[in-house]
């Protein structure tokens, strides 16, 4: 596979198999790094950030996440009783987990995110972006900003709506575990396809309407980076991968005209 032809070809029309291309963003991204010794460079060092960061996770939840819980159920003492404290206890760790996985690596990496973005649109042939003025660097950090504070918030808002689920005994703590891992599948896509469409500042509203217009696709994406969180060792790589496989996907969209010419290239630009 060439480096321009890591850039997927996107149908002009939605369809359940779009979901496929999507988790196949991953394995696209994978191949391109390794062709590239930036690109590889750039995620290895996010991959020893993020493995210090996900080890603090797991030592954190393992510390504190019985004694969060305790403070509102108290452990029972029947043997039926624990087993349903502990089920809710490992589902609602496994979502924090996720959750958390998302949340801290991104914050710690956030210089390194517009790099490995520009990087992988320069290894496949497109543009770089807008050239480096003060007015647009500013410009870019408010943006970038806008959209991590919007995300965050959708995504905390979906697994409150979702919260009350627990109080169904045992399969409640299901449904919220499943149902918060899609709408999580959901804000990874929006997250990693939102970092090369800000640093072209794209709107917040248009990476809403790619989810939308676009679900499958989108969630494929956010399917694919969900499960290689549990893949041990590969695991440290997950967030150069998803914003290489998203700056992929944002580059098929343009390709295949479903996105307009980036308010970047100022007006009149050709895609």
């Amino acid at each position: 596979m060439s480096p321009h032809s890591a850039v997927p070809v996107i149908g002009p029309r939605a369809h359940l198999s779009d979901f496929f291309q999507g988790m196949g963003l991953l394995g696209r991204a994978l191949s391109l790094v390794f062709r590239s010794k930036r690109l590889f460079a750039l995620s290895a060092l996010c991959a020893v950030i993020t493995a210090v960061a996900l080890a603090g996770l797991i030592w954190l939840l393992w510390r504190h996440a019985p004694g969060v819980l305790e403070s509102f159920w108290a452990r029972p003492e029947s043997w039926y009783g624990r087993a349903a404290w502990t089920t809710v206890l490992v589902l609602s760790s496994l979502v924090v987990w996720v959750v958390g996985a998302n949340v801290v690596p991104p914050l710690l990496l956030a210089p390194l995110q517009d790099p490995l973005s520009e990087t992988t649109e320069a290894v496949v042939g497109g543009d770089d972006g807008p050239p480096f003025t003060l007015a647009s660097f500013v410009r870019g950090i408010v943006t970038g900003v806008a959209h991590t504070l919007a995300r965050l918030f959708f995504l905390l808002v979906g697994l409150a709506v979702l919260l009350p689920l627990h109080l169904i005994p045992v399969v409640g703590s299901v449904l919220w575990t499943v149902l918060g891992s899609l709408w999580t599948m959901t804000w990874m896509a929006g997250e990693f396809l939102a970092a090369p469409m800000t640093r072209h500042l794209y709107p917040f509203a248009e990476v809403r309407r790619m989810l939308r217009e676009r679900r499958a696709l989108c969630l494929g994406l956010g399917a694919g980076v969900y499960v290689l969180l549990w893949v041990p060792i590969l695991n440290t790589f997950f967030l150069p991968l998803a914003i290489v496989a998203g700056t992929l996907l944002f580059r098929g969209l343009r390709d295949a005209g479903l996105l307009p010419p980036p308010p970047s290239a100022g007006p009149g630009a050709v895609k």
